[in-house]
C-alpha cells in the first residue's frame, strides 16, 4: 500500500505517524503564565537534540478545533522557559487528567493532583511525583502552519537536571527504577521496562 500525505485529512495523516513512530517518550511540560497561573500538558511528540549544548524539543500541534495555540505554547511563547518532566508509570493516571483541555484560566496541578514544587534556575513549577525534571529555558520556536493538525517545535536548552537519588548511579539513570512509560497508538501505553533486551553495538576496525 502506498499513501501519499496530502491526499489525507490530517486527522487520518495523523493516525499514520502515531501508529508507525511508537513507543514514543512522554514529555509532561509545566509552565506558568504572564499572570503566574500553572499548567501542565503531555506531549509525546518528544525527543534528545544533542548533549552540548544540552537540547531537547517537543512538538505541540494546533488545537483540531480551531487552529488555535495550545496554552502550553502560549505559556512558552511569553515566559522563554519550561520544564519537561519524566512520565513514570506511577504517574500516568494523574498525567491522563493534565491532557483534558482545561480553560487557561485553570492550573492542572490543581486538578490533577500533581504536587507544585519550585524549580532552581526557572520560575515554571517542576512536578514533585517525576523522578526526572528537565528545567528549560526557550532556545528556539519554530511554527509550520496555523490550520488544524499543523503544529510548532519548541527547542528547550536544559539548565538543570533533577534526578531522584535512588536512579542515579555512576553518572547513569537506572531504567527499571524510572519505569517510564511510552505512548503509542490511541489510547494505547507501553512499559519500556518489558522484556527489554541488550545488544552490544558492534565496533568498525
Amino acid at each position: 500500500m502506498n499513501v501519499q500525505p496530502s491526499s489525507l485529512e490530517w486527522k487520518d495523516a495523523y493516525k499514520l505517524l502515531v501508529g508507525s513512530i511508537l513507543p514514543r517518550p512522554i514529555a509532561l511540560v509545566s509552565s506558568i503564565d504572564k499572570d503566574g497561573i500553572a499548567n501542565i500538558a503531555p506531549f509525546s511528540f518528544f525527543t534528545a537534540i544533542c548533549a552540548d549544548p544540552m537540547l531537547v524539543c517537543f512538538s505541540p500541534m494546533r488545537r483540531g478545533t480551531d487552529g488555535a495555540k495550545k496554552d502550553t505554547l502560549q505559556n512558552i511563547e511569553a515566559t522563554k522557559q519550561f520544564v519537561i518532566n519524566i512520565v513514570s508509570e506511577d504517574m500516568v493516571e494523574k498525567m491522563n487528567i493534565t491532557a483534558t483541555e482545561f480553560p487557561s484560566v485553570v492550573d492542572e496541578f490543581h486538578e490533577s493532583g500533581f504536587t507544585k514544587i519550585d524549580s532552581h534556575v526557572v520560575s515554571s513549577p517542576r512536578v514533585k511525583e517525576s523522578a526526572v525534571q528537565l528545567e528549560c529555558t526557550l532556545h528556539e520556536v519554530l511554527h509550520f502552519g496555523d490550520e488544524p493538525g499543523a503544529g510548532s517545535l519548541v527547542i528547550g536548552k536544559v539548565e538543570m537536571v533533577h534526578i531522584s537519588d535512588d536512579l542515579y548511579y555512576e553518572g547513569k539513570i537506572d531504567t527499571k527504577k524510572l519505569n517510564p512509560v511510552g505512548r503509542m497508538a490511541g489510547n494505547i501505553y507501553s512499559r519500556a521496562t518489558s522484556d527489554m533486551f541488550e545488544l552490544i553495538r558492534k565496533r568498525g576496525d
